[in-house]
């Protein structure tokens, strides 16, 4: 068995307030969930109306696909018009 984690520094330039950050968010993890089958939480920034992180994990029993998998989800969530990808961390167990 194989964990991919996938962590992701968000901008989100154009949100003047939680509640825009908020809806953007809440965007990119709904079509994450259905494009990808993975789980994804909020886990920092909160309070701020511009930056988030983005927790994402799945589990495969092959490490390639975990990989190909976490890479796609990277290009998908970079590809988005309403938020930059400022860092990111992958890690596979």
């Amino acid at each position: 068995m194989f964990i991919g984690s996938l962590q992701v520094e968000l901008l989100i330039p154009d949100s003047t307030s939680l509640k825009e950050k908020r809806m953007v968010l809440a965007s990119i993890k709904k079509r994450l969930q259905n494009k990808f089958n993975i789980s994804v939480a909020e886990l920092d920034h909160h309070d701020l109306w511009q930056r988030a992180s983005l927790g994402i994990v799945m589990v495969s029993n092959e490490q390639q696909h975990v990989r190909g998998a976490m890479d796609k989800i990277l290009n998908f969530i970079d590809d988005q018009d309403h938020s930059q990808v400022i860092d990111f961390q992958i890690e596979i167990i």
